[in-house]
Order: C-alpha cells, then sequence, then structure tokens
C-alpha cells in the first residue's frame, strides 16, 4: 500500500505544475465571442412585462405586484446562464455580459431588485411605465436615439 502511495506521489511531482496562476497571474482563456457571462439588468429601460421570467427554466425571477407597483427580484445565484431572459426581452433591457468572476462570500451581492410603476395601455394592454406622460413618450425618446 505505500509502495502504491509513493508511486503516485512521485508521477505527480514529476508532472509539475497543472494549475493557471489565474487571480493573481494573466487570465488563461478570455471569453470567446460566443460566451454568456453575468445577466445584467437595465431598470431605465425595463417595462416589467415579466417575459424573462416566464421563460427562465430555474424560475430565478420573482414578479409580484401591488396595485400599480411590480416588484422584480433576481436570485443570480441560481443563473445557469441560458440567455433565455436576454432574447425575449423587448427592450433589451436584459443582456448578458462577459463577466464570470462572480464569486462572493453574500449571497446577497447576487439578488438584484427592480421596482417599476406599472400601468396598462387601455388600447392594446401592454405594459408601460408610468412616470412618462404616455405610452408614446418611450418610443419617440428611443426613435431619436437610434
Amino acid at each position: 500500500m505505500f509502495a502504491s502511495k509513493l508511486k503516485e506521489a512521485i508521477i505527480c511531482f514529476k508532472a509539475g505544475r497543472v494549475t493557471f496562476p489565474f487571480p493573481l497571474g494573466p487570465e488563461p482563456n478570455p471569453p470567446g465571442e460566443w460566451f454568456r457571462g453575468q445577466v445584467k439588468l437595465d431598470p431605465e429601460k425595463c417595462i416589467g412585462c415579466s417575459g424573462c421570467a416566464n421563460v427562465c427554466p430555474t424560475g430565478l425571477i420573482k414578479v409580484k405586484d401591488a396595485g400599480t407597483k411590480r416588484f422584480m427580484e433576481w436570485d443570480l445565484y441560481r443563473c445557469t446562464y441560458c440567455g433565455r431572459c436576454a432574447e425575449v426581452c423587448p427592450e433589451k433591457a436584459v443582456v448578458m455580459t462577459k463577466e464570470y468572476q462572480l464569486s462572493t462570500n453574500k449571497k446577497e451581492d447576487l439578488i438584484v431588485k427592480n421596482e417599476i410603476d406599472m400601468s396598462t395601455c387601455q388600447r392594446c394592454g401592454r405594459c408601460f411605465d408610468r412616470t412618462l406622460k404616455n405610452p408614446l413618450d418611450k418610443l419617440m425618446i428611443k426613435g431619436f436615439r437610434e
């Protein structure tokens, strides 16, 4: 038994260094073009349609309504980085970044909360942000920026 352990130790020492000094040294393999890292939410663009919550396979996006307020809570510690939320967002408020260094000691660091003052269009039923005078204001602002 001792001989087999000694033989294994010799093999390990012959192999030399097999890990990267990544956090303290250069990044070994930077993310490629199609890499999907951390999910980022832009609360200014979000209209609260909850399409992201409907397609999320892990159910990490919780939506609660209280009158004209909509509360969205993202538990990013449960994210599998599938990118479905970013694909279905009509306003492109959800994007997949290249960021992958997400280690933290506190679970609360990976929780994102978003509060939206909601109203629905009486004509089409689509939700929009109440801080605008009417739903067309957002389209006008968006049109002039592009």
